[in-house]
Parts: C-alpha cells; structure tokens; sequence
C-alpha cells in the first residue's frame, strides 16, 4: 500500500473523539490503497489538554490508525503562546520527518491541512525534499479572517508579508483542497489564476466539504440517548446545539424566542458551552422565558440523538463576523442535516446546501422578528411539507457522508501524482 501522511496541528482530539474529518479520510482511505498517518500536535486545542511526551514525538495507534504527536508546548486562549505553539509545531515535523521514515518508511503523498498556513508550508517544503507530492488543504482562508477580524491591516506590512506567503504555497502546493464551495472566487479575486495572466492553474484547485459519518451517526441516534425530559415532550422544539461564542449570535435565538413567548407550545433548547454563556442565561432571567433551557455542554455522542428529537434546528451564526459569500463548511450544517429535521438558517450565504437541497429556511435580514416568524412558519406547515423539507435535509447529507467525501480525497491523490510526474518527466526531458 502506499503511504499517505496526513498533516492537522488540531486533530489531536480525533485520537479520542474517534471522529473528524482526518479521522475519517484515514479510516476509509484505505479503501484506496493508501496507509494513513495521522499527524497532530500534543496539545489539545479545545479542551487544553497535553500529551505526555518523552522527546519530540510519539506514536499511538487508534482503530489502526497511527497518530504522530508533535512536541509543542502548553498554551491557552488565542494569543501570542498559541502563535508559538504553531511555529513549535512547524519546526517539529522538520525534526521527526527522517526518524519517522527509518522507522515505519517513506511517505508517498502529504495532504497538509490549514488550521494555521504554517502547517501547509511544511508540506510543500517537506514535500520538495523528499521529491512527493503534497496536497494542500485550506479550511479558512488565511489570512482573508485576520483582516475581516481586523487582527492585521491587508496594506499594512504584516498584511502584506502574510498575502506572499499565502500566494506562495497556493502556487508551489501539486494540489489544492478547499472546504468550501465559493473559495476558490477568492482567487480570482486575487487576481492569482492562469487564465487571468496569474501562476494557479484552477485545474488544481478541488471542493471537499466537512461532513458526517452517517453510518456512525445513525448508530450513535440508537446507542447513545441521552436522559433528557425536554426531549421527550409533546412540544415543538426549537434546538440549537454548539459553541456560545460572539459569532455563534445565539443571543439572536433568544430574542426570537421572546416574541413567542406567547406560543406555549414552543419550547427552545440550546446545548453548548462558551464565553457567551452567562450573558445569555442573565437575558433569559431578564425576559422571563420560562420555556428557553440552557442545557450547558454535552458530549459530542449524544449530539445525533439530541438532533433527531428536535422539530427544527437552528444554524446561528452572527452575518457581519464572517464573510458568507463563499459558503459554509460548518461540521454542524451537515449534522443537523443528517438528523433529517429542517434547518433554519440566521445568516444569508451563497453556495448554500441549506437552498440547494431545499432543507430549510435562510433568513434574509437577520432579525429576531424574521427568525420569529421563520420557525412559526415551519412549525404551521402541514406535517407532510415538514416531512419532505427534512428528509431532503437526510438525503443532501448523503453527499457529505465521509465515504463519499474520502473518495473524492482518493481523486485529488490520484490527481496531485499525475501532474507531479508528469512535471517530473518534462523536467527530466530538459535536462537532456
């Protein structure tokens, strides 16, 4: 088999969540003739934790899955430690790389995944050392959020330098992964692509979305219920299940939920955790909304039944704090769409599964009044209306089951080696 390795600073929690989407393209890459290796750095992003390291790397084994922990060092919140522990990250895969390769053998393609573009970086340069092909996979445009989070000024020096470096490994990557589907306008945008006189040839550049295991996910519905009364009511519910952040705008749910307090029919429930949490349990206090649970964080198993008990579920998400105009690759759209429940949507996006498939409703304006009137309005549809709009929200979650999706992945490798040799093979010619 030949040997894939697969590089994301954050899938540390993969190894014990036992899912993702590095997870799942290692578990079904197989089926391609490919043998996963997945690396990730010792530190847990999302809950903190470290790994127990003795020197620069170890190798644990998951579901026959090989796990690479890079040494990086311990760090909280989102400053400047966090910015460290990236570059410690980076300047570790350069220190394991060879050891790795006397041990276990040499790689024969690298998909390199942003969190961070110094990850992908890595992989173009690794790659030219070892003479494979590295993928390049981009989950957020970077570093397009650092300006829309005004982190960074684009005219300004840092801005700049951060654009060149940016512009560099699209240009040197054998192939390009996007997640979602209007990125690659960001391109054009740019003025980068070969057609436009640029250096990227948009033949390289691929769409895979996030996604769901839907066989897992049928699974965990029948296996891991959670003991909640308000689940079991005779009540339309309103669900929303995910971070409490700023952008996450659940603040939004709330007001809505306010002017239907009159509706006593209607109950809401929000599971999740975040900085946001007690500000919008002192809002509830402060309406008096006795019919909106606070349910506080839950393990991510229970998720799929929590969804499937649910009348609608509810993509909340703040429209100014985000750039919408390239789609969603929200793991969260295509849980709630696997539920086979409608989803309402608090943002307007192009590229939208939400539209395509006919699963939901997006909201135009964003306001409580029309998220009010957009749940009233689903809940008073016939029961056959409802009943088609979720089982066409199952049936798009197909398209982004993880097979179907890793498949694709197959297609990009097939795809990055070709023109890898292909590019080899002219070299070799002129040098003759």
């Amino acid at each position: 088999m030949k040997k894939l390795w697969i590089w994301n600073h954050d899938a540390t929690y993969m190894f014990g969540s036992r899912s993702g989407r590095h997870y799942w393209f290692a578990k079904y890459i197989r089926a391609y003739g490919y043998e996963p290796v997945v690396f990730c750095a010792s530190t847990n992003h999302f809950d903190g934790t470290q790994m127990e390291l003795k020197g620069n790397y170890m190798v644990d084994t998951v579901d026959g899955i090989p796990f690479v922990f890079v040494k990086t060092p311990p760090y909280k919140g989102n400053g400047g430690k966090r910015i460290w522990n990236w570059v410690c990250f980076y300047r570790g895969l350069f220190r394991i790389y060879r050891p790795l390769i006397r041990k276990s053998g040499r790689p024969d393609v690298i998909l390199a995944s942003s969190v961070h573009p110094l990850t992908m970086a890595a992989g173009v340069q690794i790659g030219k050392r070892l003479g494979i092909p590295c993928i390049c996979e981009v989950r957020d445009l970077w570093p397009e959020a650092i300006f829309q989070a005004g982190m960074a000024e684009e005219t300004g020096f840092l801005g700049k330098a951060l654009i060149r470096g940016e512009h560099w490994i699209y240009r040197n990557a054998d192939a390009m992964i996007f997640t979602k589907e209007g990125d690659t306008d960001y391109l054009r945008e740019r003025g980068w692509l070969t057609e436009q006189g640029g250096d990227i040839d948009i033949k390289k550049c691929f769409y895979i979305n996030n996604g769901i295991d839907l066989q897992e996910y049928v699974k965990q519905i029948r296996e891991k219920r959670l003991e909640d009364a308000d689940l079991t009511t005779g009540a339309f519910r309103v669900t929303y299940v995910g971070t409490l952040r700023k952008v996450n705008h659940v603040e939004l749910l709330i007001r809505a939920a306010a002017l239907l307090k009159g509706e006593t029919d209607i109950e809401f429930l929000i599971y999740g955790a975040g900085e946001e949490e007690e500000a919008l349990k002192r809002l509830i206090r402060e309406n008096g909304l006795r019919r909106v649970h606070m349910k506080g964080y839950v393990n991510g198993q229970f998720v799929p039944y929590i969804l499937s008990c649910s009348s609608v579920n509810i993509l909340n998400y703040s429209q100014n704090m985000y750039n919408w105009s390239r789609g969603n690759s929200s793991r969260k759209l295509f849980e709630y769409m696997a539920s086979g429940k409608p989803v309402i949507s608090t943002v307007s996006m192009q590229y939208s599964p939400i539209e395509k498939y006919r699963c939901g409703i997006s909201l135009e304006n964003g306001s409580a009044e029309e998220l009010a009137a957009c749940i009233m309005k689903i809940k008073e549809m016939g029961d056959g209306e409802r009943e088609k709009m979720g089982q066409n929200a199952r049936a798009g979650a197909g398209d982004f089951d993880a097979p179907v999706l890793t498949g694709k992945l197959a297609d990009v490798i097939g795809y990055a080696q070709r023109e890898w040799k292909r590019r080899k093979g002219r070299k070799e010619m002129k040098e003759r």
